[in-house]
């Protein structure tokens, strides 16, 4: 592999406008990063992207790359593009596996950070790094939030998110698993505790429903759920996804790597919400793939389905034709995920979207001073590099709260 990734940064020609940088949602610094790993200091490059996005060696395997860097390249135009995820990845593991990330001295100053998914784990390594005391509050058994609980093994290896509790645990934040906030513990209390900013990051874990009759059933799941723990469910030989969004082809490749035999996604529309490599993938895979479909009714037999008539843009502008009956074992629905009501409802002074959404600023600042939110919760779904980028600013906008509260301190004790 060493080989092949050398090879391929050689082909970079280093633009002097680099439109890779330009479609990466963290502007990470590509070809600064293949000329040093070039120069044979691999440390220095990998120091480079980390200091850039703390979750490198996360994005480099998951982002939707040809669309991104990748898929800005120049080369795109004679052929085919750098490989830059495969760089970054091996740059990536090689920095954390022998880095032991250092925190500066204690600053006395205690921040919360609810929610380690992208943007928690974000903010806390950030946060941690310039001297502040970080809490972890997960709701879950282990951090990674959509990393661990919404992402396949396949696509990222779950050995990975324990090398970053490792690091977590190196920079000394203290991480408390099977605490979700808003039920026994709540904001007001944190901050009673003494914390002096806290932030959000709970992501968007309540899927959307498709509002049909039938969608109580047994056989009925959300991928959500399923993605959560495969394992526990038993779905049988034919299974139908609607929804073919990139969570969509999660769920089918992973309902295929646990024996069912015929899976089929259905799209409302006359082609795939996912990026191309993840839909062919999931066909390489042995996954079906029916257009122009919109689910109108679930029974113990499978799905009735009617025909779309959609415009150029692919939006649905009719539905024709009788309900017809696609037969199924299990029906797994994917059409995105909202966020869930139970922090902002138990905590004075937020302000949601008529979706749910944590009202923010562009910094993550929200309406009560102390409270600021990030990634999912903010944005709702999206990319885990553009949560990462956001988290950044959160970070910076909670380190400058926090220094001014220390001033404010400084002088009401220099005034008494």
């Amino acid at each position: 592999m060493a080989l092949n990734v050398i090879e391929e940064a050689k082909r970079c020609l280093h633009c002097k406008k680099p439109m890779c940088r330009t479609g990466c949602p963290i502007n990470t610094p590509i070809p600064d990063m293949i000329a040093t790993f070039l120069e044979g200091n691999i440390t220095k490059a990998g120091e480079m992207v980390f200091e850039n996005n703390p979750l490198s060696m996360l994005c480099s395997l998951i982002c939707n790359h040809e669309n991104q860097c990748q898929g800005h390249c120049v080369l795109n135009h004679k052929g085919a593009p750098v490989h830059i995820s495969s760089i970054e990845n091996y740059i990536s593991e090689n920095y954390f596996a022998k880095t032991k990330l250092k925190q500066k001295e204690r600053n006395g100053m205690k921040a919360a950070v609810i929610g380690s998914g992208p943007a928690g784990l974000t903010i806390a390594i950030l946060l941690a790094q310039r001297g502040y005391d970080i809490t972890i509050f997960e709701s879950k058994d282990k951090i990674g939030g959509v990393l661990r609980y919404g992402i396949p093994e396949f696509r990222l290896p779950k050995s990975l998110l324990d090398k970053y509790y490792d690091q977590l645990i190196n920079l000394g934040i203290k991480v408390r698993p099977n605490t979700a906030i808003g039920k026994s513990i709540g904001i007001d209390e944190m901050f009673r505790d003494g914390y002096k900013a806290i932030s959000i990051g709970t992501g968007v874990w309540w899927p959307n429903t498709l509002h049909i009759k039938g969608e109580t059933l047994g056989h009925v799941h959300y991928a959500i759920h399923y993605l959560t723990n495969p394992d526990v469910y038993h779905l049988g030989d034919n299974v139908i996804i609607i929804g073919a969004g990139n969570a969509a082809m999660d769920v089918a490749r992973t309902v295929i790597r646990h024996g069912s035999r015929n899976v089929t996604v259905y799209s409302i529309n006359s082609t795939y919400a996912a990026s191309r490599v993840e839909a062919e993938m999931a066909m390489i895979d042995g996954v079906v793939f029916e257009y122009n479909k919109s689910p109108v009714e679930i029974t113990d037999e499978g799905v009735y389905f009617v025909e779309t008539v959609c415009d150029e843009e692919g939006r649905v502008i009719d539905k024709v034709g009788e309900p017809v009956l696609h037969k199924a074992d299990s029906v797994m629905i994917s059409i995105s995920q909202g966020p869930s009501s139970l922090i902002p409802n138990q905590t004075h002074g937020l302000t949601t979207t008529k979706n749910g959404l944590v009202v923010a600023d562009p910094r993550g600042i929200t309406e009560r001073p102390g409270i600021f939110a990030s990634g999912d919760v903010v944005k709702g779904a999206k990319t885990v590099v553009e949560a990462v980028a956001y988290s950044k600013k959160v970070a910076d906008a909670m380190d400058e709260y926090m220094q001014s509260l220390a001033k404010e301190e400084q002088q009401k004790e220099n005034q008494e």
